[in-house]
């Protein structure tokens, strides 16, 4: 059994802390357990009420009668109203796969994934829904806040689900820019490289994936071989930063191409001083911005 704080809840939920303890005492929505040192946690069984709750909340059901129905049949009224709604917001199907993927549901994880698509097409679902699910529950910066076979669980998803949009893309013209993307040596964390790879691909760029634990050596024959007009990596445990810079700064000496783009961890990306064509994307907007992707909408990229 997984335990988890108020703010936990919190993250996953979208739901201030204080609106929760609201509803404990207005309405006994949940029954939080104790530490030795008097703070709440709850079990996961708890975190999927508060999610189909917020869920059902979104489609217009009021919160005093949701939380007065059992866990059964708050799943049962999900289960009856899963059908597209004119009504939901992203915030539905975010909940949904966040409790999905909690409970290892993989047949409604697809459904509400199916439902999401319906509603919102390609880029806006990966957008709206699969990136803020994906900083929900702390895939892309590494933060632990979900228990590690779950976030296994959702990523794998997330990975097919990215890998089979990427692969029914068009293939780019020729003429277009390159990108090189990948992570260094003793990074493993894949699923934000690959969300990288989609946004470049769906604006019509070329990509080259290198994917995970590329040693700095294998870049330096790699960059001669494929010069690339850009360089993406993703730095997102925390390293040494003498060491990350010094392989940047070893990358730079033989990249002969426009910009390295830095992404990821905040806290050691800041501690590196790096040259002037390396710049530090700190958000999906930024790299947004670069591509074009907020100014052009691009819904018909599989064919």
């Amino acid at each position: 059994m997984n335990l988890f704080s108020i703010s936990e809840l919190s993250q996953f939920s979208g739901i201030k802390p204080h609106t929760i303890r609201v509803w404990e005492q207005r309405y006994n929505v949940l029954k939080p357990e104790r530490s030795e040192g008097n703070t709440r946690y709850y079990d996961d069984k708890q975190l999927r009420r508060l999610l189909n709750i917020v869920s059902l909340k979104e489609r217009g059901h009021k919160v005093s009668q949701l939380c007065s129905m059992s866990d059964e049949n708050l799943f049962s009224l999900i289960k009856s109203s899963n059908t597209s709604n004119s009504n939901d917001t992203a915030e539905y199907y975010i909940n949904q796969l966040i409790a999905a993927g909690m409970a290892f549901d993989s047949s409604h994880f697809e459904h509400i994934f199916s439902l999401s698509f319906s509603a919102y097409g390609l880029k806006d679902t990966y957008k709206k829904v699969i990136y803020p699910v994906m900083k929900r529950i702390g895939l892309l910066w590494a933060s632990n806040l979900m228990p590690t076979a779950s976030e296994h669980f959702i990523s794998n998803i997330f990975h097919q689900k990215l890998s089979a949009a990427i692969d029914a893309m068009a293939l780019p013209d020729s003429s277009m820019e390159t990108w090189l993307l990948f992570l260094p040596e003793n990074e493993f964390h894949e699923l934000p490289l690959l969300y990288a790879s989609f946004l470049l691909r769906l604006s019509g760029r070329n990509v080259i994936y290198l994917g995970s634990n590329v040693p700095i050596i294998s870049l330096k024959t790699a960059i001669p071989d494929t010069l690339p007009d850009n360089l993406l990596m993703f730095l997102i445990h925390f390293d040494h930063p003498e060491r990350i810079q010094k392989d940047i700064e070893s990358i730079n000496s033989y990249f002969l191409g426009n910009k390295i783009y830095l992404a990821g961890n905040h806290n050691l990306i800041s501690c590196i001083k790096y040259p002037l064509n390396v710049e530090y994307l700190q958000s999906v907007a930024d790299i947004e911005n670069i591509l074009g992707l907020n100014e052009v909408l691009i819904n018909n990229s599989i064919s």
